[in-house]
């Protein structure tokens, strides 16, 4: 994710565990007291979370790619949910690719991948990502000018599969983004996904104290009908 600081995470000692206690499973969130935006479990990741947990039936086997991953709380349970999944974060940020990792080690998923994936650029791990079913993008929407990146990006993985979905969950913090243009530009769709409808219209969702008051909103992006 984008970053406000410059200082190597795994320098810093100051760790903190949170358990996310969703029924048969608990997951370990790896979370470090850091500048870098990825370094947290943010609202947003609980609600999509959630989403996942929702709709876990529809999970197994399914080839999931989690971006601006961070601690990386969806991607971990669309693995303990049966998914095939790839963790990433930008290549510019190894320390959040180790927060990655350790989130990984310590919710015993070693067939997990992580790879860095920096919006907008055509790397070759993006090149050689196998066709995927569901990108999670949790909170990426965060700075206007990236958005265009990260739907680049994402169009890049439609090219391989044209009925991929971007499940992503945003917090409201400005009226006045959008992402309707840069959909349309790019040949997208847009559903937004009521809350209430997967049991997200909560302040504190199975025990995690998040998403508190924040406003969230749930979105599933995909290629408009006409381009396929």
């Amino acid at each position: 994710m984008p970053g406000v600081g410059h200082s190597d995470c795994c320098e810093n000692k100051y760790y903190n565990c949170r358990q996310m206690s969703y029924f048969w499973h608990t997951k370990n969130s790896f979370q470090v007291l850091h500048l870098e935006y990825g370094m947290y479990v943010w609202p947003c990741a609980v609600v999509l979370a959630q989403y996942l947990w929702f709709h876990r039936r529809s999970l197994p086997g399914k080839a999931v790619l989690e971006i601006g991953a961070g601690v990386s709380l969806p991607g971990i349970m669309a693995a303990k949910c049966g998914a095939e999944v790839i963790l990433s974060d930008s290549s510019e940020l190894p320390h959040c690719l180790e927060i990655c990792r350790q989130s990984c080690e310590m919710n015993d998923l070693p067939q997990v991948r992580v790879i860095g994936l920096t919006w907008g650029h055509v790397s070759q791990d993006l090149l050689a990502l196998p066709s995927q079913d569901i990108i999670l993008a949790s909170d990426v929407f965060f700075e206007p000018e990236d958005f265009e990146d990260i739907l680049t990006t994402v169009y890049f993985l439609m090219q391989k599969n044209p009925e991929v979905q971007l499940w992503s969950t945003y917090q409201v913090r400005s009226a006045d983004w959008s992402l309707e243009a840069l959909l349309y530009k790019w040949d997208m769709k847009c559903v937004h996904i009521p809350l209430e409808s997967f049991d997200a219209d909560k302040e504190d969702i199975a025990e995690s104290a998040l998403p508190g008051r924040h406003t969230v909103e749930m979105l599933v992006i995909s290629f408009a009908k006409d381009s396929l």
